[in-house]
């Protein structure tokens, strides 16, 4: 039985113990078998586990066992963990560096040792070990432990591979101290340095990791620790989480504010960037909105918290950032699907180039013995494993710290196929709050027509309703009271005023009703449809009284995200359901050729499918309110926020700033992190397509160059190295469309890409 909507949970769980692909694969595989999981991601840079699950069925508890169980450590929920994660990773660095030093004050005195001594004798060859057993069991016990639990749980990860070659060298210097086999078997220094290596690649690794999630540590930093609240008259100062919907809150000049809110006394300007990506402090006054996290610059605010603890914008961006940097993009599959054969194979390479040059080519056993532990060691998956999650991690960050919230990983991937950027039109391509610019009278005065449509309009919620009755009140018209109200087909409304029926609405609905007089209408409102406006026509008693011509502005970033579209290789479209006339207007100011017009607004989806079906892949960009069935059914939906209203659920993409470049610079980041991602495939294939033959001896026949283990360990680690160093690089990227030119009135210019 399905489990209802309210039994399931969402939870972010810290494992500790994972080094390789593999361990991922298979704490997610023990997790999955458990019941009522539902969506599960177990994310290698983030060392966490994202699990979607029905309470009713499974609970922390019974995660722990399987975590446990699979032979990693569960260090509990993420949202437990306020501030533990730091402390763990500097404990974590901590202890990598003193096995780092501990590594190479024992490792190198053994190499001067191995290379001045041509015939230790059995007392030289027994020192050498007992020197060397200290540093080993400090240094190699945690790697054999974890390949213990690994290979109990039959998995091959990267811990059984460094075991595997730091064994072998322990066996073969365990039987040459003891003169079963001769002391150039003798592997001291190679066991203990290769260990050193190996912790020493962790620890560039684990940093460089760290650095993967300063975003959301910086979007975590914004909120401050107290606030101060006006109670009973009184200024209190109290926990930001004791802060209730309600309550007055006073932030003084340099302070941040700490929730969401509407300021009820002073004004002044405060700093959004850090919420918005906008350089430019923004002005509040009474009645306008506020948001937790930002800086109050040069004045005394008041206001009234709307929202509070995870309710806040700061709070929702935070969880949303997390959630999608845990996410997967389908590219992924192809470095687990690899993962899941290498080290199978690398085994049989190993012991394939082992068995060629002892069996067929005749070298040595002690040639032979070398390119095994060499290709054991240099042949670990992690930077597979990392690829695609690192990049993930900090393009993600990158976004919200540009005001660009992408939901999940598989938006990343999407981009780079679309074809088609679809607009809405009223809200998105224009500023939404049209105006009365004409008023057109067939009978009466332009008084009595306003007037008369004010009536009926005040008991709408449309926004040219709203445009309507604001004239209205402009004029200081007396409001008149009307009954038997009604909303007609979405598309017009009617009540009575005076003893007469009132029908506003468009034209199209007044043809299908046979209004009288409409020959009148179409030759007066020709030419206002030609500039764009949007007409609406009054009828009185079932005759047409008159028209009211409305004009929404086009953004003034809308022409220049449009043409971005258009330089990137996209066909742009405009949905909307004004009349083709004044949609028309409206695209030419956009530079939008291709409009589909009186479309309402339940029918916006269906127009979306129907490009898909003729091969366009499609980003729809609305504002995320009423047009969040197209915005779904897209294959990229691009939700148009502004500030705190921000719909963070409508759209796969969530542009916090109400600014049409936003969406270009979306599309662009996604396309800029999947070629990251790709760059890092690349090199971790390319290291290990060049480093394993050159451990298996593939140039010694030409150069005599045959890489030691220790070096091939140093080389894996950095293979890691590597892609995590590629992926920290989209730190400083900025989109094209997101370089805005500053005014010189204090703002900071943005970088430029990297």
């Amino acid at each position: 039985m399905a489990a209802s909507e309210k039994d399931v949970s969402k939870v972010e769980i810290r494992i500790g113990g994972m080094s390789c692909a593999n361990c991922a694969r298979a704490v997610e595989n023990s997790l999955a078998k458990l019941p009522g999981i539902g969506e599960l991601t177990v994310n290698l840079a983030t060392e966490q586990a994202y699990v979607t699950y029905d309470e009713k069925t499974t609970g922390l508890a019974d995660m722990q066992r399987a975590i446990e169980s699979a032979g990693y450590r569960y260090l509990g929920p993420a949202e437990n963990a306020a501030g533990k994660e730091k402390s763990d990773l500097a404990a974590e660095l901590r202890t990598r560096r003193l096995r780092i030093a501990i590594g190479f004050a024992s490792g190198l005195p053994l190499m001067a040792a191995m290379l001045l001594m041509k015939h230790p004798s059995f007392a030289w060859r027994g020192g050498l070990l007992a020197f060397s057993l200290p540093g080993l069991a400090w240094l190699g016990f945690p790697i054999f432990r974890a390949a213990f639990h690994a290979l109990a749980n039959r998995n091959l990860s990267m811990d059984v591979m460094y075991s595997l070659g730091i064994g072998v060298a322990l066996v073969s210097s365990l039987l040459a101290v003891f003169g079963v086999l001769p002391h150039d078997f003798l592997f001291f220094d190679t066991f203990i340095l290769l260990a050193t290596f190996l912790n020493l690649g962790k620890y560039l690794e684990i940093r460089a990791k760290g650095r993967t999630s300063e975003a959301i540590k910086k979007l975590m930093g914004l909120q401050p620790p107290a606030a101060t609240v006006v109670r009973a008259g009184q200024e209190a100062e109290v926990a930001v989480e004791d802060v209730l919907v309600g309550d007055e809150v006073l932030v003084r000049p340099g302070e941040r504010i700490p929730v969401d809110g509407r300021v009820t006394a002073g004004s002044g300007y405060v700093d959004e960037a850090m919420i918005s990506g906008e350089p430019l402090p923004v002005f509040k006054n009474v009645g306008d909105s506020v948001i937790g996290g930002t800086i109050n610059k040069n004045s005394v605010l008041r206001f009234t918290a709307a929202k509070v603890g995870k309710e806040t914008l700061l709070a929702q961006i935070i969880q949303l950032v997390k959630t999608a940097q845990g996410s997967k993009p389908p590219v992924q599959r192809l470095a687990d699907g690899v993962v899941k054969v290498f080290i199978p194979v690398i085994l049989a390479i190993a012991v394939a180039a082992f068995a060629g040059w002892y069996f067929i080519a005749g070298q040595t056993f002690l040639f032979a013995l070398t390119t095994l532990i060499s290709i054991l060691v240099i042949a670990c998956p992690c930077a597979l494993g990392l690829a695609t999650p690192t990049a993930v991690m900090v393009g993600i960050g990158r976004g919200a710290e540009l005001g660009i919230l992408i939901r999940r990983g598989e938006v990343l991937e999407a981009a780079g196929r679309l074809t088609c950027a679809v607009f809405d039109k009223t809200g998105t391509l224009t500023a939404g709050k049209p105006e009365v610019s004409d008023v057109i009278t067939l009978a009466g005065t332009e008084d009595d027509l306003l007037r008369a449509a004010a009536a009926v309009e005040r008991n709408s919620l449309h926004p040219l309703a709203e445009a309507i009755v604001m004239a209205a009140d402009r004029k200081h018209l007396d409001p008149a009271v009307v009954r038997d109200f009604d909303t007609l087909e979405g598309e017009g409304v009617k009540a009575v005023l005076d003893g007469q029926e009132i029908v506003v609405g468009s034209l199209p609905f007044f043809e299908r009703r046979g209004i009288a007089g409409l020959p009148q209408a179409l030759a007066a409102g020709q030419r206002l449809q030609n500039e764009g406006k949007t007409l609406v026509l009054v009828a009185r008693g079932g005759v047409l009284a008159g028209i009211l011509a409305l004009s929404d502005t086009v953004k003034s970033a809308a022409p220049e995200a449009v043409a971005a579209f258009k330089a990137m290789g996209l066909s742009v479209v405009m949905i909307t359901g004004d009349n083709p006339l004044s949609a028309a207007g409206i695209g030419r100011q956009a530079g939008i050729e291709r409009i589909i017009a009186q479309v309402l607004p339940q029918d916006k989806a269906r127009e979306v499918v129907k490009l898909q079906e003729s091969g366009e892949v499609v980003a729809f960009i609305g504002d995320g309110i009423n047009d969040a069935p197209a915005l779904a059914q897209a294959d990229i939906g691009i939700a148009v926020g502004g500030g705190t209203d921000v719909a963070i659920e409508s759209g796969d993409i969530v542009l916090v700033r109400d600014d049409l470049r936003d969406a270009v610079a979306a599309v662009q980041l996604s396309r800029k992190v999947m070629t990251r991602i790709r760059q890092n495939l690349f090199w971790a294939f390319a290291y290990n397509t060049a480093l394993i033959p050159l451990a298996a001896g593939a140039l010694y026949p030409f150069l005599h160059v045959l890489l030691p283990p220790e070096l091939a360990g140093l080389a894996m680690a950095m293979s890691s190295v590597t892609v995590v160093t590629l992926s920290l690089l989209l730190k400083k990227y900025v989109p094209p469309a997101a370089r805005r030119e500053v005014a010189a009135t204090g703002g900071v210019p943005v970088p430029s890409s990297q």
